[in-house]
């Protein structure tokens, strides 16, 4: 993620607790890499997550990630209409309009 992308809230927690988010992005690259999945299909797997927890921030992030690791829209559509069974219509939703927010940007 370049520096522009990263979110307000993101840059002054990483400004304040710099080791801490160092710590954090060290963590995020060791689990991508402790297996064989591809880096797109990971964030397409962490955006599945952030969108079954309502974080709308971690949706952010992880389509904006997602997208840079070459994964279509529709990829990325698909990763969250999956969950409809198991988190509900209204959550899915959302979900994908906080998707669509990364994506109508590009």
């Amino acid at each position: 993620m370049s520096e522009k992308s990263i979110p307000k809230w993101f840059a002054y927690v990483k400004e304040r607790h710099p080791k801490f988010i160092d710590a954090v992005d060290r963590l995020g690259r060791v689990v991508r890499e402790e297996g064989p999945l591809d880096e797109k299909t990971a964030h397409l797997i962490q955006l599945a997550a952030a969108a079954t927890l309502r974080s709308e921030g971690s949706v952010h992030s992880h389509t904006k990630r997602a997208l840079e690791a070459g994964a279509k829209q529709e990829e990325i559509s698909h990763a969250i209409i999956l969950l409809t069974s198991t988190i509900g219509f209204p959550n899915v939703s959302a979900a994908l309009s906080w998707a669509e927010d990364v994506i109508s940007e590009k």
